[in-house]
């Protein structure tokens, strides 16, 4: 069994293209510290409309550096995961289908990223390969856990790290070898097990970005799940009718 956080990026920043990729073996090898301190058994590379290989990033055996990019489609992120994802895609051309498309023309799954953030991927009827449960938003896993089980496909857990610190907040017990395309055909056959890291620097970590996101406009008090526990405002009006 493998503990893996499916969702990374190894740069801090998206913009300044060329400094970008001048930092990203830095990234990649601040990543895999953190990753074994905190027992993982491997991270995804999964940069923003960008797959770049770069190896073992300590020169050592053990841990995994799973190949894989975040696409941004029209409605929202899809992560793709698996031996030769596409090296780059444009932001914001692929619809959710041509992503998916895409991801399975090149032997990858292709799994709904945040889907309660700056997205509406989860209102298409597209054939995702499985769905994220997001390392800063847990509030949202009830939900999340629905739409899992309404479209019939497995949860997976990621940390969305952009920072190293972050990396292990989300992360997804695989019951497969330390092979890509094993890792491939555990998710499709669902031979996975999401779980969340749940210390208090987690807890801060997460209530900043909740406000980093709402100044971005990703998400609004209205977003379900975000700006309340699920369920709350539900359980207070059965209380105030009793």
């Amino acid at each position: 069994m493998l503990s893996l956080d499916l969702h990374a990026h190894t740069r801090f920043f998206h913009g300044h293209k060329r400094a970008a990729r001048a930092f990203d073996p830095i990234g990649h090898r601040l990543l895999a510290g953190v990753a074994r301190r905190r027992d993982l058994d491997g991270v995804a590379l999964t940069n923003h409309d960008y797959y770049r290989p770069l190896g073992d990033p300590t020169g050592e055996s053990g841990l995994l550096s799973l190949p894989g990019i975040e696409i941004s489609t029209t409605r929202g992120h899809v992560v793709v995961l698996g031996a030769d994802p596409p090296s780059r895609t444009e932001p914001g051309r692929l619809t959710p289908q041509e992503a998916v498309d895409l991801a399975h023309e090149r032997g990858c799954v292709a799994i709904i990223a945040h889907p309660f953030r700056n997205s509406t991927i989860r209102e298409t009827d597209v054939a995702f390969d499985a769905i994220e449960l997001n390392g800063k938003h847990p509030r949202t896993w009830p939900l999340v856990r629905q739409i899992a089980e309404n479209r019939g496909i497995p949860l997976v857990g990621g940390s969305d790290a952009h920072y190293p610190v972050e990396i292990g907040r989300a992360y997804t017990h695989v019951d497969a070898e330390p092979d890509p395309e094993a890792i491939v055909e555990a998710i499709r056959d669902g031979r996975v097990e999401p779980a969340l890291a749940d210390d208090p620097f987690a807890r801060l970590v997460r209530r900043g970005y909740r406000h980093v996101h709402r100044y971005k406009g990703h998400l609004t008090d209205a977003t379900p799940g975000v700006g309340e526990s699920p369920g709350e405002g539900e359980r207070e009006n059965e209380n105030d009718a009793g």
